[in-house]
């Protein structure tokens, strides 16, 4: 039987090197707990804001279902011992009123969450697919995914799409402007209950986050599937004119 907590927990949803650090970052200071992460990584000056928890749980997940973040499985099934893992962690946080987490790899593994918090509360983001698969291929050859860049950016974006679906996620552009991207982070912020104010002059989010320039190579050609993906993703975000 799934356990209920009376945390208010939010999910923040997105491919790897799609902006979920970014995301996670800025939800961070405007009030929401993220608990124990990862605030520096070598491909995220300002960390991945990762729970190691988490991630591992995550990580074993896959791994049950014979895949990896770079590979992930359609279908997922999981054990006894994930799933007293997973509840005794959550239950850690059980005195905070709201907490969040963001692991790419709860694109594939978010129904073993949702079996534990089923009114759990979302957020997701986007990227162009060029620029994913440049910010993955900078990371050198030897870290480079098991399936082909743009092939694992619609893996993991199809998915994405079927969630936001089935639970009319708000959706942010990691390519928006910086002034249009915070606005919506303020707005979203403000719909889960955290405080915008307090706000540092140096917010989280900076350009220089996005590690790899968005109008280089923009206008090759994309494969029609992609394309499809790309704008049914591009339609389903919030709206950039209520930010401007």
């Amino acid at each position: 039987m799934a356990n209920t907590y009376a945390a208010k927990t939010v999910c923040i949803l997105g491919m790897h090197r799609s902006g979920t650090s970014c995301l996670a970052g800025c939800l961070e200071e405007r009030g929401l707990f993220l608990g124990d992460v990862i605030n520096f990584a070598k491909f995220n000056r300002r960390g991945n804001k990762e729970n190691p928890e988490i991630m591992q749980i995550n990580n074993d997940l896959l791994k049950l279902n014979g895949g990896t973040w770079d590979n992930p499985p359609e279908e997922m099934r999981w054990s006894d011992e994930l799933r007293a893992r997973r509840d005794a962690h959550i239950a850690s946080l059980a005195s905070r009123p709201i907490w969040g987490f963001k692991d790419p790899r709860t694109v594939f593994t978010l129904p073993f969450w949702q079996e534990a918090v089923p009114d759990m509360h979302y957020v997701a983001t986007f990227r162009h697919p060029f620029a994913v698969v440049r910010s993955l291929q900078r990371r050198g050859p030897n870290l480079l995914p098991v399936i082909a860049p743009i092939d694992l950016w619609m893996k993991y974006n199809l998915r994405l799409l079927q969630h936001i679906t089935a639970h009319d996620i708000p959706l942010v552009s990691f390519d928006w402007p910086a002034d249009v991207y915070n606005k919506a982070v303020d707005y979203i912020a403000d719909t889960f209950g955290v405080s915008t104010e307090g706000l540092t002059e140096a917010p989280f989010y900076e350009q220089s986050l996005r590690t790899s320039d968005e109008d280089e190579g923009m206008t090759q050609s994309m494969e029609p599937e992609v394309r499809m993906v790309y704008e049914a993703l591009l339609e389903r975000a919030m709206p950039v004119t209520d930010f401007v």
